[in-house]
C-alpha cells in the first residue's frame, strides 16, 4: 500500500476514528518499527505498528452495528479503574469495533459502532449538519416558548447551538432533531430555560433508526441501509449547505 498517516491507518484498523487516533498518538502510545509515532508520522508496507505493544494490523472487512444503548453503559475507552461498564465490553463483539461518537450513561437509545474509521470520520465531521433524532421527558409542562426557545439556538459552551427542530409530543416530553453534538447538548439547552431532562433517548443518526431493536441488543446496519448511509454521506460536499439552511430555518412545530 501507499504509505498512509498513522491516525488513518489507526482508524482503518478499527482502533477508533482519526480524531481520537489523534489523542492516543500524541499521549505516546503507538509506535512504528519501535519508535513512538508522532501525528503526521506516516505507515508504509512491511512496517510493524503496536498500540500499547500489541501489533495493529488493517481490517479489511467492514461492520457497521447499530446498538441500542441502555443507561448506565458508558461510552469511553476501557478505563481498569472504572467500575462503569464499557459498551465494548458489554457488547462482546467478534471483531475490534468502536462507538461512532458519543451517548453520555444517563441516555439510553441508538448508537452506531464500526471498524470503519473513515466512515465514522465523515458521520462525526461537524460540518456535514448529519442529522440525530431524540425523544425527550423534562421535569415540568412543556410550554411554546420552551420549545420557541430551544429551536432558535441556545448559548452553551461558549457558543451558541444551531436551530433545530423541535415538536411537541406530550405535556412533558418532545422530540428534538440536531445537526452537531456538543457535550450534553440537549440537557445543558433545557438547563438553560431550567428544565430538567429526565428521559433521553436517540431514536435516529442519519438515515439509521433505531425502530424495535430491543434494549441491550444490536443488529448490522447492511444492504439498502447501508447504501444509503453511504450516499449520504458521498452528498456531504454538496449537501452541506443544504442541510445547514434547512438547520437555521428550522423551527419549533
Amino acid at each position: 500500500m501507499e504509505p498512509i498517516r498513522i491516525n488513518k491507518f489507526l482508524a482503518e484498523a478499527g482502533i477508533c476514528s482519526r480524531r481520537d487516533a489523534d489523542k492516543i498518538i500524541e499521549a505516546g502510545r503507538v509506535k512504528i518499527d519501535g519508535e513512538i509515532a508522532a501525528n503526521g508520522s506516516k505507515v508504509g508496507d512491511g512496517q510493524t505498528v503496536t498500540l500499547d505493544g500489541k501489533p495493529v494490523s488493517v481490517n479489511r472487512d467492514k461492520v457497521v452495528l447499530a446498538f441500542n444503548k441502555p443507561v448506565g453503559i458508558v461510552v469511553t475507552s476501557r478505563d481498569p479503574k472504572s467500575s462503569d461498564t464499557n459498551i465494548i465490553d458489554y457488547i462482546n463483539y467478534h471483531e475490534r469495533i468502536f462507538p461512532v461518537g458519543r451517548l453520555d450513561k444517563e441516555s439510553s437509545g441508538l448508537i452506531l459502532l464500526t471498524n470503519d474509521g473513515e466512515l465514522a470520520n465523515e458521520i462525526l465531521k461537524a460540518a456535514n449538519y448529519h442529522e440525530k433524532e431524540y425523544e425527550v421527558t423534562v421535569n415540568k409542562p412543556v410550554t411554546s416558548l420552551f420549545l420557541k426557545g430551544m429551536s432558535e439556538g441556545v448559548p452553551i459552551l461558549d457558543t451558541v447551538t444551531r436551530r433545530c427542530e423541535v415538536r411537541k409530543t406530550g405535556p412533558r416530553s418532545f422530540n428534538i432533531i440536531l445537526t452537531q453534538g456538543l457535550n450534553r447538548q440537549i440537557r445543558r439547552m433545557s438547563e438553560y430555560f431550567n428544565f430538567r431532562v429526565t428521559e433521553l433517548r436517540r431514536v435516529r443518526v442519519m438515515n439509521v433508526k433505531l425502530g424495535d431493536l430491543p434494549e441491550g441488543r444490536y443488529r448490522e446496519v447492511a444492504g439498502k441501509e447501508l447504501r444509503e448511509l453511504k450516499e449520504e454521506l458521498k452528498g456531504n460536499e454538496h449537501g452541506s449547505k443544504k442541510r445547514a439552511d434547512k438547520g437555521t430555518h428550522g423551527a419549533a412545530r
